[in-house]
């Protein structure tokens, strides 16, 4: 992983775009009660003839690690049963919704900050800035884009914030659920790079394992410097100190 701007789309997705600036708008919220999935597009009747996307952050916690975002436009002729808030299934059903959201979709785009950008902008425009680069990755362009919280990035079409989106509005919940598995592999992959973290297990939280192993190793270079547990352990070593483990096959 480097701290390029990586954008995962399919042959069916534009190329990624490197967005606005990573301004949040003024908040527009939707209150909405909990529907289950079939019923969500009865919702937004009132855009119905007009595509709608769904967009989600994960990572925005972590001490380590991108903050990964998705946009999603469903397809409401080919529904996808059981989704919801990525947090609350489990992984193997996760990775089972990834593969049906990827193929059932009318459009989707996967997009993500750096760890460099995060401590440059801090978390929440880094997070606003990836927002944008999903949407804008979109290989069709929707004419309301439903952000999961209670802020929008600014972006060229209409944008509404829906709190707790992501249990709420179906779109929001597969961008959810797009963003948790590609963030989870990722640092998965890190482990294997860095064991001495336990990335495989805390996908970079700052459980007490990670911040023992933080004390221990010092940071690494995918460690956020702007998270405090973070800077406190540069503070310490005064620099990287950690390697990464090269495996040979």
């Amino acid at each position: 992983m480097t701290d390029d701007v990586k954008v995962r789309r399919t042959t069916r997705k534009t190329a990624d775009s490197d967005g606005a600036a990573p301004l949040a708008a003024k908040p527009r919220t939707r209150a909405m009660k909990a529907a289950p999935p079939q019923m969500a597009f009865d919702l937004f009747s009132d855009v119905a003839a007009d595509l709608t996307c769904g967009v989600d952050e994960v990572g925005r916690g972590p001490l380590a690690g991108p903050v990964v975002t998705a946009a999603v436009i469903l397809d409401p002729s080919r529904p996808i049963k059981g989704l919801a808030d990525s947090k609350k299934l489990t992984a193997l059903r996760r990775e089972a919704l990834y593969e049906e959201i990827v193929e059932r979709s009318l459009a989707f785009c996967i997009a993500e900050a750096s760890v460099a950008e995060i401590d440059s902008l801090n978390i929440l425009h880094a997070t606003m800035l990836a927002m944008q680069r999903a949407v804008n990755g979109l290989s069709r362009v929707p004419a309301l884009a439903l952000i999961d919280g209670n802020r929008c990035p600014v972006l060229p079409m209409h944008a509404e914030a829906v709190i707790k989106g992501d249990d709420k509005v179906p779109a929001i919940s597969a961008a959810s659920i797009l963003a948790k598995v590609t963030r989870d592999r990722q640092l998965t992959a890190l482990h294997e790079e860095f064991p001495q973290y336990g990335f495989d297990e805390h996908v970079g939280y700052g459980t007490p394992k990670h911040l023992e192993a933080l004390r221990a190793h010092g940071p690494s270079p995918h460690h956020r410097q702007s998270f405090a547990p973070v800077r406190e352990a540069f503070e310490i070593f005064g620099t990287l100190t950690v390697s990464r483990v090269v495996r040979t096959s």
